[in-house]
């Protein structure tokens, strides 16, 4: 029998937490995710599978939804990623297959993404360090793919202005904890 002990992301047994100045950026380990592809010839249906799961249509190119108990980010033409919470969907994927049947291919996604939620009303000096977004439209829902420190990452405004979450490659999650808090620290 093993005794094992589940670590972050940044491997720690809890989540971490960095504050510089008003600016706060914290681990979130407990973000279940899976990809979601519609499959040829069944994204109408994918997309209807979809609307009573996200409580909304599927987001269109640039934008999420955030109905519980799902978020849903676009990914690609008819591709998404679903985020939940992991104490209730840590079954993410097999949740979503049942639901979606053969309209779509499902990929169990928690352990491959690292997810960090920046906070605070400096947020925009500290982006702008990071990424290339374009700050002035960068508003509530809007979800871009962008380049953090060498690394493909989605950034999604959950706050104009003071709350974004970033979701990075889980393999690097210490280089980008590392270029974020140097970016707090440089920003503020």
């Amino acid at each position: 029998m093993h005794d094992l002990t589940p670590i972050t992301a940044l491997g720690g047994t809890s989540q971490r937490i960095d504050t510089v100045g008003d600016v706060c950026l914290t681990e979130m380990p407990d973000v279940a995710l899976a990809s979601v592809a519609a499959r040829r010839g069944k994204e109408a249906r994918c997309r209807a599978a979809l609307k009573p799961l996200l409580n909304a249509d599927a987001p269109p190119p640039g934008r999420t939804t955030a109905n519980a108990p799902f978020e849903s980010i676009w990914t690609g033409p008819d591709q998404w990623m679903l985020l939940a919470d992991f104490t209730t969907h840590e079954d993410i994927a097999a949740h979503l297959k049942s639901h979606l049947a053969d309209t779509a291919s499902v990929t169990e996604q928690t352990d491959a993404w690292v997810c960090f939620d920046l906070t605070g009303p400096r947020i925009t000096a500290v982006l702008e360090l990071l990424c290339t977004i374009d700050l002035t439209w960068f508003e509530t829902g809007d979800a871009i793919r962008t380049s953090i420190h060498h690394l493909g990452c989605f950034v999604i405004c959950t706050e104009t202005g003071q709350s974004v979450r970033i979701l990075g490659p889980r393999a690097s999650a210490g280089s980008l904890h590392h270029a974020i808090t140097t970016a707090m620290a440089s920003a503020l």
